[in-house]
């Protein structure tokens, strides 16, 4: 059986790709263990600065494998979604960013996973869906995802009609980053990871970790919590590399994480 996984690395970037085409890149508990598991060893690797998702066949991902909760009694349903979740904080706690890479259908599960990630370059016939409720399971794991994407309303929407949204729609909403044509999908997520693969790693890391820890914060623990963070930022060797290099008008040469 081929690889659920595909793992390519060039320079700084790895791209993970899921490759399940002949199911739709459907979610099941082994793909998203995989994946989990490969995201987590790339975690560890100094040597990656940026990581893309991105899906082989038609379909970016078609959401959750509905062969495998059918049927199912609530401790392999609990274990399913557990297992989903488990996935999506290693998306956001890795020190990466991880930018989704996304063609086609991007729905239910599949479409959480797109915006779990920290960056969305979409292809101008994408489009997202949450249309879980048409089947009676409402998309309540992928609404964690799409309400922290989108504004309430047209987030309820979304998870209320499982109409989908179309890429141009997703980018005018906050879900997605960038949409550009189709046949320029590949190259643009390549430039962009390249771009943010120049920036210190390790003031990457310092800048993702603590941009998901403010979020949920009052304004006023954001401030206080964040002034600490960049106090502590502004004192690694990158950052003082960065701010003498800015000075002297000199490229960095950056140590990393």
């Amino acid at each position: 059986m081929a690889d659920l996984i595909l793992s390519s690395t060039q320079g700084t970037v790895t791209t993970l790709t899921l490759n399940s085409p002949q199911t739709r890149n459907a979610l099941s508990t082994d793909l998203m263990g995989r994946l989990r598991d490969e995201l987590a060893a790339v975690g560890e690797d100094t040597s990656v600065h940026v990581v893309v998702l991105a899906a082989e066949g038609p379909v970016f991902s078609s959401g959750h494998d509905l062969k495998e909760v059918r049927g199912a009694d609530h401790a392999r349903q609990q274990e399913i979604f557990d297992v989903c979740t488990d996935l999506m904080l290693t998306i956001q706690q890795i020190p990466q960013p991880v930018i989704a890479r996304v063609h086609g259908l991007a729905t239910a599960a599949g479409a959480q996973l797109a915006a779990t990630c920290d960056l969305v370059v979409a292809a101008k016939s994408a489009a997202f869906a949450t249309p879980g409720v048409k089947i009676g399971l409402f998309c309540s794991t992928p609404g964690v995802a799409i309400a922290r994407a989108l504004p309430t309303k047209q987030a309820m929407r979304m998870l209320l009609t499982g109409d989908p949204v179309s890429a141009s729609r997703a980018l005018e909403l906050g879900m997605v980053s960038d949409v550009v044509d189709d046949d320029q999908l590949i190259r643009a997520t390549n430039e962009l990871a390249v771009k943010i693969a120049q920036a210190s790693s390790a003031t990457v890391a310092i800048g993702k970790e603590a941009f998901y820890r403010q979020v949920s914060m009052s304004v006023e623990d954001a401030y206080g919590e964040m002034s600490k963070t960049m106090a502590a930022n502004a004192v690694i060797d990158d950052a003082q590399e960065g701010i003498d290099a800015f000075l002297t008008k000199r490229a960095p040469e950056w140590k990393g994480r």
